[in-house]
């Protein structure tokens, strides 16, 4: 099939280059499938053998990190009934839709579904109070009448000993995080009420970005085929309400910039690059683990053939860290503390043989069985993909390789964070910045897969009813 001057598809090509034209899931998506079935079956069989034995999982919910606790509650109708619409309506309105009314009614679709998983637990439970508690960040609030003095002196009370020493999940991150919710304080909008709806909706707003990057690097054909996916998210569950979620929209955006400075599908990509930049440094001081988005931005621009952005993406990166090492907070030194501390607490009793794949079975739940037949479909055309992408430019690869070699670059993302030890448990949540990135794989599935979306919308609910999470 022919492709444009960029290798575009036009925009009335057949949804199914590169994948079966059955409108039926076929083999090997229901293999890849099971597989991720097997991979949770073992991951929950063997933890609860091993949390039975001698607790050293530190999860109650193996391979989640939650208790068994079935209910209903006000979201439930209201879950089921966003449900329903984007499952009867969604795939037809993605084709439909104006590019710019498609991006709205997408993160519509996903705040919707955000806040009425959340909303199970009411309200007071479900937003409110999740970033209140001892472990959370709106706690410390008052510690920090003087930043400056609290940079200089943040490392001082990350390892459990000292006086003082931070939270959980304050001690765990850069002070951008806590700074985030003290700076929401200074201008009215304290509590964790507008916590909560601060982190769902800039967490939900990372779907617009993921749709965004898809147009610019693939095409606007499986944007269009990606939305429903991302809007009805397993993620949801834990997009809503953790500060993660609220990581994973400053890092996408941060990607999507790249892609069209690097693409120069934006007016001024000069601009799109610094502001690429900008986002990066800053989410570098929201999680240490977040440096590894650089990993999908190199991969954004081998796809875009171009290193053109790098001096502005530089530039930018450096403002913050700049920023924060002038007021006296050592980047560095922070991290080398945070592996004290990690190794202090539950991390230094997790069994890092089992996390290495256990994180992998947690993270499948959060991207769900269709995710994993996608991520199936990407590890065959992994090949042709990576081949095609290191030929010279006259030999474009189309939008189908483009998109597997973006997801392989998040993965690989994935496998780092993996391997470093420093993410045993929890990952469904943690590694929301970059599981996020692996939903566009449904791209690829073939027909008009109401079924599979039906598929992560049962696990969704399943887990967010039957399991308290504690996000």
């Amino acid at each position: 099939m022919k492709t444009d001057e960029r290798g575009h598809l036009p925009a009335d090509a057949p949804a199914r280059e590169d994948t079966d034209r059955s409108h039926r899931p076929n083999r090997r998506d229901l293999v890849a499938a099971s597989v991720g079935v097997a991979l949770l079956t073992a991951a929950s069989l063997v933890g609860w053998a091993i949390q039975r034995a001698d607790g050293s999982l530190q999860v109650n919910w193996p391979p989640l990190l939650g208790t068994w606790d079935p209910r209903f509650g006000p979201g439930t109708p209201a879950a089921l009934t966003v449900a329903a619409l984007v499952i009867a309506y969604g795939p037809g309105l993605a084709t439909r839709l104006p590019w710019r009314a498609f991006l709205l009614t997408t993160w519509a679709a996903a705040l919707a579904w955000t806040f009425s998983l959340a909303l199970i637990d009411g309200w007071h439970t479900g937003v409110a109070k999740r970033l209140t508690t001892k472990h959370e960040y709106l706690g410390v609030i008052d510690r920090f009448t003087d930043i400056g003095t609290t940079l200089r002196g943040f490392s001082d009370h990350i390892v459990i000993g000292p006086p003082g020493n931070w939270p959980a999940h304050v001690a765990g991150h850069p002070p951008g995080a806590t700074l985030t919710f003290v700076w929401l304080d200074r201008i009215g909008l304290g509590g964790g009420s507008w916590a909560g709806v601060w982190c769902i909706v800039v967490g939900g707003s990372a779907v617009v970005a993921i749709l965004v990057t898809l147009r610019a690097l693939t095409d606007e054909r499986l944007a269009r085929r990606a939305a429903p996916f991302l809007a009805l998210a397993p993620a949801a569950v834990w997009m809503g309400t953790s500060a993660d979620g609220y990581f994973a929209g400053v890092a996408a955006w941060s990607l999507a910039l790249l892609a069209l400075a690097a693409t120069r599908t934006v007016r001024f990509p000069a601009a799109a690059a610094l502001g690429a930049g900008l986002l990066y440094g800053f989410t570098c001081y929201l999680s240490y683990g977040l440096t590894l988005m650089a990993v999908p931005g190199l991969g954004i621009l081998l796809l875009a053939r171009t290193a053109r952005p790098l001096p502005f993406v530089l530039a930018g990166a450096l403002v913050t860290p700049v920023a924060f090492t002038l007021a006296g907070f050592n980047w560095w030194e922070a991290y080398q503390e945070l592996v004290v501390r990690y190794y202090q607490g539950a991390g230094g009793v997790r069994p890092y043989w089992y996390w290495i794949w256990g994180n992998l079975a947690a993270s499948t739940l959060a991207v769900g069985l269709a995710a994993v037949a996608g991520l199936g479909r990407v590890f065959a055309l992994a090949p042709r993909a990576v081949r095609r992408s290191a030929r010279p430019a006259r030999e474009p690869s189309t939008p189908v390789l483009r998109l597997a070699v973006l997801v392989l670059a998040v993965l690989l993302a994935i496998l780092a964070a993996d391997l470093s030890g420093m993410s045993k448990a929890e990952t469904e949540r943690i590694w929301l910045p970059f599981t996020l990135w692996l939903l566009p794989a449904t791209a690829l599935l073939p027909g008009r897969r109401r079924g599979w979306l039906a598929g992560q919308v049962l696990l969704a609910l399943l887990v967010n009813h039957l399991v308290f999470t504690g996000w």
